[in-house]
């Protein structure tokens, strides 16, 4: 790609970020959101999260692995159960990567 396409490029990203973030507030008049769509919004995250992480934790080269073979999916649900038992997440962190680390190098 030429120097101009990279640059236009980057503005039509920002002219589309910029109005999806922002169009409430560009909005004249007071824009409320009825209850149910705010409720649904506060699930926006945690779905987000989900759909980066699931197919790195359950797929290996676009195929899907065997849960019991997966250490990737151990260490992710070995880490799950620690922080629901401690809610430490720096802890979390560390306890899920050294599960991870221990299982590859058994495995």
């Amino acid at each position: 790609m030429s120097t101009f396409e990279y640059l236009l490029l980057i503005v039509l990203m920002t002219a589309a970020n910029v109005l999806t973030r922002s169009f409430f507030f560009m909005h004249r008049g007071a824009a409320n959101m009825p209850g149910w769509l705010q409720q649904a919004l506060t699930y926006v995250p945690a779905v987000a999260l989900s759909a980066i992480l699931a197919p790195d934790l359950l797929m290996l080269n676009g195929a899907f692995v065997a849960p019991w073979t997966n250490i990737r999916l151990l260490a992710a649900v070995a880490a799950t159960v620690f922080f629901l038992w401690t809610r430490h997440m720096l802890a979390t962190l560390a306890f899920g990567m050294t599960v991870f680390t221990v299982l590859r190098l058994l495995g």
